[in-house]
């Protein structure tokens, strides 16, 4: 499909830069396919009004780290360009990939001196020599410290890789530790929060507990990618960066039985939705899940397991406008974010949110591009 057909106007005061407190009191606007009022305007508070006991809520519990990293070139000529780093990928317990800027400052050798404080770095400063140079500036940078040691280190050196559309307007500050931290955050490795959880406080998981709907956790550590634009002109010709994500044994068998019974599968987030995709075979089973996934989802796709889908307001042209187009047909979630956009509705990563129930007829053929590397057990 054309990437233009995926483009619409959004007034840059509509970009929240901090999220609503309490954070159950954004908006949440209801997208009913085929019933009326097909758009209804809500609050994250009333989510256990929405759904319906025997309902199964997935949340992602990655575990946001400080990916941003600010240093200096050091140890060739006589300048020390500065150099700024958000660390995507590990690669092992030393290595991670990275996107760099300027890109053109650095080539395979060169030194990396991150940080300025810090308990753990080394007068409070932390190397990594770049290994390799790959395109769009991604580079394999190869830490001093490694495992724990280094998580630290980062920890200290780094800030919050807040999205691109807040950094340019504010820089990160403290607030952002706990603001940009979903509540079920657990396992540590994202560079960008899985941002439908960052709605939830623990009065609304108690209510949506006491309504009979369950909860139930899945591991995709989301990459800087997520914030990349699709440039090229056809969506066949985009290629997904890789994550890694975990779908356990107890997880794939409740969500199962969900289904068996006659519940909905609930993904919070387009993360949750993609990786319990990934984990779902023809028959709409959902099976034992780790390993990478690119999963591209475009109008066409088949969905295998989700049937409603919770996610905030994404950028023009971005990968996450095609999949809940994908969801609930593009006109329709052009006249969605048409009437969010009239009616003042707050984007993006600290913005308002999305309640979608799938047209049972929509996405059922094939047609996404889908690159994965699973091990199922």
């Amino acid at each position: 499909m054309r990437t233009e057909l995926f483009d619409f106007e959004l007034p840059s005061d509509q970009i929240a830069l901090r999220p609503a407190t309490p954070r159950d009191a954004a908006r949440l606007l209801v997208v009913r396919p085929g019933v009326a009022p097909e758009f209804d305007d809500r609050r994250v508070s009333e989510l256990p009004d929405l759904l319906q006991a025997g309902d199964a809520l997935v949340v992602n519990d990655t575990k946001v780290i400080a990916a941003r990293l600010k240093g200096r070139r050091i140890g060739r000529g006589s300048t020390e360009p500065a150099i700024e780093a958000t660390l995507h990928r590990r690669i092992d317990g030393a290595r991670w990939r990275a996107f760099v800027r300027p890109a053109k400052r650095l080539v395979p050798g060169d030194v990396v001196r991150f940080g300025d404080t810090g308990a753990v770095c080394l007068l409070g400063q932390l190397d990594a020599t770049v290994e390799d140079k790959g395109e769009g500036g991604e580079v394999t940078l190869a830490f001093a410290f490694d495992g724990p040691v280094l998580d630290q280190a980062v920890a200290d050196c780094g800030e919050m890789p807040l999205p691109p559309y807040i950094a340019a307007r504010r820089p990160p500050d403290a607030r952002d530790r706990d603001d940009y931290q979903t509540m079920f955050a657990h396992d540590q490795g994202s560079v960008a929060a899985p941002t439908a959880g960052l709605h939830f406080t623990p009065e609304l998981m108690a209510r949506l507990v006491r309504r009979g709907v369950a909860v139930h956790t899945v591991t995709l550590h989301v990459g800087a990618g997520t914030f990349l634009p699709v440039k090229a002109d056809d969506t066949s010709q985009h290629r997904m960066h890789a994550e890694t994500g975990v779908v356990t044994a107890l997880t794939a068998d409740a969500l199962n039985a969900t289904r068996q019974s006659g519940g909905r599968i609930v993904a919070v987030g387009s993360t949750s939705l993609r990786l319990i995709e990934s984990a779902t075979d023809e028959s709409g089973v959902v099976r034992p899940y780790t390993g990478d996934t690119a999963l591209f989802i475009t109008p066409g796709y088949r969905f295998r397991a989700v049937d409603v889908m919770m996610t905030n307001f994404h950028l023009p042209r971005s990968t996450l406008f095609m999949l809940v187009s994908a969801f609930c047909g593009l006109d329709r979630m052009k006249q969605a974010y048409a009437h969010a956009i009239a009616n003042g509705y707050r984007f993006y990563s600290y913005g308002d949110a999305c309640l979608m129930f799938r047209t049972p007829d929509e996405g059922r053929t094939h047609g996404s591009a889908i690159t994965a590397r699973p091990h199922r057990s």
